[in-house]
């Protein structure tokens, strides 16, 4: 049985798709079978695991709308050795479609169910907000990991995040969890930065994980190059606190 992490952040710009791509190709090192799911329009996951957006004959749209029988076609193989369902700009037309649909929220929970048994982890790179995509992403997985940049608005963000969380939990998905608060761009020079961490874990305690995300430069390069932190720098601080998140989950997911 797989297990099934959303990477998800209402607010753009705190490492989302850093997160899902670096992640994914950190699980792979560990010998993990890992298939990336990009539910973002923008691509951004696509694109940073070595596959154009805009050369794709087929995409997760086609996906959604029904065409599973495309799913061979759809998927592709990121150098990292992880396997990607990939999107681009796409997505927003059945992002769409999809609210003429019955039981809309779980069109991605029933592609999941066919593909599950192949894989240890399945991460899924929401978009930067709570639309129906998000809420798929939700409904189909087994937990959430909220990347937070340790900034001045992070708790709020965090609360309205969590309320939406118990929501689908209540609704669609029982099964829910917050799988970790994961601490991104941390700059231990940064005396707001220590402070809000701090806060974080006064509020939401063991759901913090212990692994932090530093700023890094490498990070910030790797997508440039359509590569993952571990192929682009391994040796780099950015590639080590990825995979050091990677042995994390994997504990927590015994």
């Amino acid at each position: 049985m797989s297990k099934i992490y959303s990477i998800c952040n209402q607010k753009g710009g705190v490492g989302k798709t850093t997160t899902s791509v670096n992640l994914s190709a950190a699980l792979s090192l560990n010998s993990k079978k890992v298939l990336l799911i990009d539910m973002d329009p923008q691509g951004n996951a696509t694109m940073g695991s070595g596959v154009s957006k805009y050369d794709l004959e087929f995409s997760l749209a086609d996906l959604l709308l029904g065409d599973n029988q495309k799913i061979n076609e759809v998927m592709r193989l990121a150098e990292e050795g992880f396997d990607l369902l990939p999107s681009n700009q796409a997505l927003t037309f059945a992002e769409v479609k999809l609210l003429e649909f019955n039981n809309r929220e779980l069109i991605l929970k029933n592609i999941i169910n066919k593909l599950e048994k192949k894989y240890e982890f399945i991460i899924i790179d929401c978009p930067p907000s709570l639309n129906i995509l998000t809420v798929n992403a939700l409904a189909a997985s087994d937990a959430v990991i909220i990347p937070t940049q340790c900034e001045y608005y992070a708790l709020e963000g965090l609360t309205a995040l969590i309320e939406t969380i118990d929501k689908i939990k209540m609704s669609v998905n029982k099964s829910l969890n917050i799988g970790g608060i994961l601490r991104t761009m941390y700059d231990p020079r940064n005396n707001l930065a220590q402070d809000v961490s701090s806060e974080l874990e006064s509020h939401f305690g063991k759901d913090v994980l212990n692994t932090i995300i530093p700023r890094n430069v490498s990070l910030a390069e790797a997508p440039s190059h359509g590569s993952s932190i571990i192929t682009y720098d391994k040796g780099s601080k950015g590639s080590m606190s990825y995979l050091a998140l990677a042995g994390e989950l994997v504990k927590l997911s015994k």
